[in-house]
Protein backbone atom coordinates (compact mmCIF):
# COMPACT_ATOMS: atom_id res chain seq x y z
CA UNK A 1 0.00 0.00 0.00
CA UNK A 2 1.63 3.27 -1.09
CA UNK A 3 1.42 6.69 0.50
CA UNK A 4 0.34 8.38 -2.71
CA UNK A 5 -2.29 10.57 -1.05
CA UNK A 6 0.15 12.27 1.33
CA UNK A 7 0.68 14.99 -1.25
CA UNK A 8 -2.93 16.12 -0.78
CA UNK A 9 -3.81 19.05 1.45
CA UNK A 10 -4.42 18.30 5.12
CA UNK A 11 -8.08 19.23 4.75
CA UNK A 12 -8.52 16.92 1.76
CA UNK A 13 -6.83 14.05 3.60
CA UNK A 14 -9.01 14.71 6.65
CA UNK A 15 -12.15 14.40 4.53
CA UNK A 16 -10.89 11.19 2.92
CA UNK A 17 -10.05 9.78 6.36
CA UNK A 18 -13.56 10.68 7.54
CA UNK A 19 -15.18 8.90 4.58
CA UNK A 20 -13.19 5.73 5.22
CA UNK A 21 -13.99 5.81 8.94
CA UNK A 22 -17.70 6.14 8.15
CA UNK A 23 -17.45 3.07 5.92
CA UNK A 24 -15.48 1.07 8.47
CA UNK A 25 -17.65 1.93 11.49
CA UNK A 26 -21.15 2.79 10.21
CA UNK A 27 -22.82 1.91 13.50
CA UNK A 28 -20.28 3.47 15.84
CA UNK A 29 -21.87 5.26 18.77
CA UNK A 30 -21.12 6.23 22.36
CA UNK A 31 -19.93 3.17 24.29
CA UNK A 32 -21.28 4.34 27.64
CA UNK A 33 -24.56 2.92 28.92
CA UNK A 34 -27.11 5.49 30.09
CA UNK A 35 -30.81 6.36 29.97
CA UNK A 36 -30.89 10.09 30.74
CA UNK A 37 -28.66 13.13 30.18
CA UNK A 38 -27.61 13.20 33.84
CA UNK A 39 -26.65 9.52 33.69
CA UNK A 40 -24.54 10.21 30.59
CA UNK A 41 -22.92 13.14 32.38
CA UNK A 42 -22.06 10.97 35.37
CA UNK A 43 -20.80 8.09 33.22
CA UNK A 44 -18.57 10.46 31.25
CA UNK A 45 -17.11 11.94 34.44
CA UNK A 46 -16.41 8.38 35.62
CA UNK A 47 -14.70 7.52 32.32
CA UNK A 48 -11.77 9.85 33.04
CA UNK A 49 -8.63 7.69 33.36
CA UNK A 50 -10.88 4.63 33.10
CA UNK A 51 -12.22 2.41 30.32
CA UNK A 52 -15.83 2.63 29.17
CA UNK A 53 -16.08 -1.10 29.78
CA UNK A 54 -15.25 -0.64 33.46
CA UNK A 55 -17.65 2.30 33.77
CA UNK A 56 -20.46 0.21 32.28
CA UNK A 57 -19.87 -2.43 34.96
CA UNK A 58 -20.20 0.18 37.69
CA UNK A 59 -23.13 2.30 36.55
CA UNK A 60 -25.99 -0.27 36.73
CA UNK A 61 -25.71 -0.50 40.52
CA UNK A 62 -24.94 3.22 40.80
CA UNK A 63 -28.00 4.30 38.81
CA UNK A 64 -30.25 1.74 40.47
CA UNK A 65 -29.37 3.39 43.80
CA UNK A 66 -29.12 7.00 42.59
CA UNK A 67 -31.02 7.35 39.28
CA UNK A 68 -31.26 11.15 38.95
CA UNK A 69 -29.64 14.47 39.80
CA UNK A 70 -31.56 14.95 43.03
CA UNK A 71 -30.66 11.55 44.47
CA UNK A 72 -27.01 11.91 43.43
CA UNK A 73 -26.80 15.41 44.90
CA UNK A 74 -28.12 14.17 48.23
CA UNK A 75 -26.29 10.83 48.29
CA UNK A 76 -24.14 9.81 51.20
CA UNK A 77 -20.63 10.64 49.98
CA UNK A 78 -19.05 7.49 51.39
CA UNK A 79 -21.68 5.26 49.79
CA UNK A 80 -21.23 7.03 46.47
CA UNK A 81 -17.46 6.60 46.68
CA UNK A 82 -17.81 2.89 47.36
CA UNK A 83 -20.09 2.42 44.36
CA UNK A 84 -17.62 4.07 41.96
CA UNK A 85 -14.36 3.03 43.65
CA UNK A 86 -13.19 0.69 40.86
CA UNK A 87 -13.17 3.53 38.29
CA UNK A 88 -10.23 5.16 40.05
CA UNK A 89 -9.87 8.67 41.53
CA UNK A 90 -13.19 7.89 43.19
CA UNK A 91 -13.02 10.58 45.88
CA UNK A 92 -12.57 13.40 43.40
CA UNK A 93 -15.11 11.90 41.00
CA UNK A 94 -17.71 11.57 43.76
CA UNK A 95 -17.11 15.19 44.76
CA UNK A 96 -17.51 16.38 41.16
CA UNK A 97 -20.61 14.28 40.52
CA UNK A 98 -22.33 15.65 43.61
CA UNK A 99 -21.21 19.21 42.88
CA UNK A 100 -22.45 18.99 39.29
CA UNK A 101 -25.81 17.53 40.32
CA UNK A 102 -26.28 20.13 43.04
CA UNK A 103 -25.65 22.90 40.52
CA UNK A 104 -28.00 21.26 38.01
CA UNK A 105 -30.75 21.39 40.64
CA UNK A 106 -30.10 24.89 41.95
CA UNK A 107 -29.22 26.69 38.70
CA UNK A 108 -30.70 24.64 35.85
CA UNK A 109 -34.07 23.51 37.22
CA UNK A 110 -32.92 19.90 37.55
CA UNK A 111 -32.01 19.51 33.87
CA UNK A 112 -28.53 19.03 32.45
CA UNK A 113 -27.85 22.19 30.40
CA UNK A 114 -27.41 21.87 26.66
CA UNK A 115 -25.09 24.76 25.85
CA UNK A 116 -21.32 24.43 26.04
CA UNK A 117 -20.88 27.57 28.15
CA UNK A 118 -23.32 26.27 30.78
CA UNK A 119 -21.98 22.72 30.76
CA UNK A 120 -18.47 24.00 31.42
CA UNK A 121 -19.64 25.64 34.67
CA UNK A 122 -20.40 22.22 36.19
CA UNK A 123 -17.75 20.72 38.50
CA UNK A 124 -15.70 18.01 36.80
CA UNK A 125 -16.81 19.04 33.30
CA UNK A 126 -14.27 20.11 30.68
CA UNK A 127 -14.78 20.24 26.92
CA UNK A 128 -14.46 16.48 26.42
CA UNK A 129 -17.33 15.71 28.80
CA UNK A 130 -19.37 18.66 27.57
CA UNK A 131 -19.03 17.54 23.94
CA UNK A 132 -20.11 13.98 24.76
CA UNK A 133 -23.17 15.09 26.71
CA UNK A 134 -24.16 17.76 24.21
CA UNK A 135 -23.82 15.44 21.21
CA UNK A 136 -25.28 12.22 22.57
CA UNK A 137 -27.87 13.45 25.04
CA UNK A 138 -29.17 16.32 22.91
CA UNK A 139 -27.88 15.80 19.36
CA UNK A 140 -26.19 19.20 19.59
CA UNK A 141 -22.76 19.07 17.94
CA UNK A 142 -20.69 21.89 19.43
CA UNK A 143 -17.16 20.54 19.17
CA UNK A 144 -14.90 17.55 18.64
CA UNK A 145 -14.55 15.16 21.59
CA UNK A 146 -10.81 14.69 22.16
CA UNK A 147 -9.92 11.66 24.29
CA UNK A 148 -6.65 9.73 24.34
CA UNK A 149 -7.49 7.82 21.13
CA UNK A 150 -8.49 10.97 19.23
CA UNK A 151 -5.36 12.75 20.43
CA UNK A 152 -3.04 9.88 19.49
CA UNK A 153 -4.53 9.01 16.10
CA UNK A 154 -5.08 12.59 14.95
CA UNK A 155 -1.39 13.22 15.60
CA UNK A 156 -0.29 10.03 13.84
CA UNK A 157 -2.48 10.90 10.86
CA UNK A 158 -0.88 14.32 10.58
CA UNK A 159 -4.09 16.23 11.22
CA UNK A 160 -2.58 18.20 14.09
CA UNK A 161 0.81 18.91 15.59
CA UNK A 162 -0.68 20.03 18.90
CA UNK A 163 -0.63 18.07 22.16
CA UNK A 164 -3.13 20.15 24.13
CA UNK A 165 -6.68 18.72 23.72
CA UNK A 166 -8.26 22.17 23.27
CA UNK A 167 -5.81 23.06 20.48
CA UNK A 168 -6.24 19.62 18.87
CA UNK A 169 -10.00 20.15 18.91
CA UNK A 170 -9.55 23.54 17.28
CA UNK A 171 -7.47 22.03 14.47
CA UNK A 172 -9.99 19.25 13.83
CA UNK A 173 -12.91 21.67 13.83
CA UNK A 174 -11.20 23.58 11.03
CA UNK A 175 -10.64 20.42 8.96
CA UNK A 176 -13.97 18.61 9.32
CA UNK A 177 -17.63 19.54 8.68
CA UNK A 178 -19.46 20.41 11.89
CA UNK A 179 -22.10 17.74 11.29
CA UNK A 180 -19.34 15.10 11.37
CA UNK A 181 -17.34 16.31 14.37
CA UNK A 182 -18.72 13.67 16.73
CA UNK A 183 -18.81 11.02 14.01
CA UNK A 184 -15.07 11.48 13.54
CA UNK A 185 -14.43 11.23 17.28
CA UNK A 186 -16.45 8.08 17.82
CA UNK A 187 -15.12 6.38 14.67
CA UNK A 188 -11.49 7.19 15.40
CA UNK A 189 -11.94 5.86 18.95
CA UNK A 190 -13.20 2.56 17.50
CA UNK A 191 -10.26 2.52 15.08
CA UNK A 192 -7.81 3.17 17.90
CA UNK A 193 -9.18 0.27 19.90
CA UNK A 194 -9.30 -2.16 16.97
CA UNK A 195 -6.36 -1.27 14.72
CA UNK A 196 -4.19 1.71 15.63
CA UNK A 197 -3.29 0.70 19.17
CA UNK A 198 -0.90 2.76 21.23
CA UNK A 199 1.93 0.24 21.54
CA UNK A 200 1.42 -1.94 18.50
CA UNK A 201 -0.43 -0.25 15.62
CA UNK A 202 -1.43 -2.64 12.85
CA UNK A 203 -0.32 -0.50 9.92
CA UNK A 204 -0.35 -3.44 7.52
CA UNK A 205 -4.04 -4.04 8.22
CA UNK A 206 -5.06 -0.38 8.39
CA UNK A 207 -7.39 1.09 5.76
CA UNK A 208 -5.98 4.54 6.55
CA UNK A 209 -2.30 3.66 6.05
CA UNK A 210 -2.11 5.26 2.58
CA UNK A 211 -3.25 8.54 4.16
CA UNK A 212 -1.05 8.30 7.24
CA UNK A 213 2.45 9.82 7.36
CA UNK A 214 3.21 7.70 10.44
CA UNK A 215 2.35 4.35 8.84
CA UNK A 216 5.13 1.76 8.91
CA UNK A 217 4.58 -0.87 6.25
CA UNK A 218 6.38 -4.23 6.12
CA UNK A 219 9.33 -4.38 3.76
CA UNK A 220 8.88 -6.47 0.63
CA UNK A 221 11.37 -9.14 1.71
CA UNK A 222 9.54 -9.48 5.03
CA UNK A 223 6.25 -10.10 3.21
CA UNK A 224 7.62 -12.71 0.80
CA UNK A 225 8.09 -16.27 1.96
CA UNK A 226 11.19 -18.06 0.69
Amino acid sequence: MSLTRLGASTKQRALEILLILKRLYPDATCSLTYETPVQLLVATILSAQCTDERVNKVTPALFARFPNAESLANADREELQNLIRSTGFYRNKAKNIQGACQKIITEFAGEVPQQMEQLLTLPGVARKTANVVSAHAYGNIQGVTVDTHVKRLSGRLGLTEETDPVKIERDLMRLLPQSDWETYSISIIFHGRAVCKARNPNCAGCDLAHLCPSATMPKLNEMTSI
